[in-house]
Order: C-alpha cells, then structure tokens, then sequence
C-alpha cells in the first residue's frame, strides 16, 4: 500500500511540474504577444508621425504659393497701385524711406 501511495505522490508532482511548465509557457506567449501589438503601435505611431513630418514640410516649402515676399512683406493683398506707390514694382530700387522732394513753389505776388 505505501509503495501505491509512493508512485501516486510521484505522479502528482511529475504532473505538477508539467503544469507549471505549461503556465509558463503561457504566460511567455502572453507577453511575446504583447510585445508584438506595442511593436505595431510603435510603428503605426511612427508612420503617422513621418505623414506629419512630410505634410508640414510640403506647407513650408519654398515653392508654396503662401511664402512671404523678399521684402518681408506679404504683398499679395496690395493692388499694383499700391505696390507702385511703394516702390516695390517700381524700377528704380524701391526704397521708400529715400524720399527725394522739391521745394514747393514760390509766390511771387506775397
């Protein structure tokens, strides 16, 4: 009777020792799983981020039609007039702080 008891105890625990190794084993490919699904937010994550990238490089490129003027002025709203009066399409230089006037004329009669 004791050897009985003997061999079931040993099956018990050879049984024991299997289901740990398979909870183990579990538990493993939980974690590889996890593992793989954070991986493929990182990239998604990534991806969107590189699309975000290239969109606002697309906005500031120089070829936009939205850039400023060399001047610093954005000049797109301005008639012709208006840019003429300037300097700015005129085609002496442009520059509107040199102001070259002439006297206004004299009255001889005062």
């Amino acid at each position: 009777m004791s050897a009985m008891r003997k061999a079931k105890a040993e099956a018990k625990e050879e049984e024991k020792g299997e289901k740990d190794l398979a909870k183990a084993r579990v538990e493993v490919a939980h974690e590889v799983r996890l593992a793989r699904e954070a991986e493929a937010a990182m990239d998604l994550h990534v991806n969107k981020a590189a699309d975000k990238v290239a969109q606002q490089e697309a906005r500031h490129s120089p070829d936009t039609t939205d850039q400023l003027y060399a001047s610093g002025t954005d000049d797109r709203h301005r008639t012709s007039d208006q840019n003429d009066l300037y300097g700015r399409n005129a085609g002496g230089g442009g520059d509107p702080t040199n102001i070259t006037t002439t006297a206004p004329p004299s009255n001889k009669y005062m």
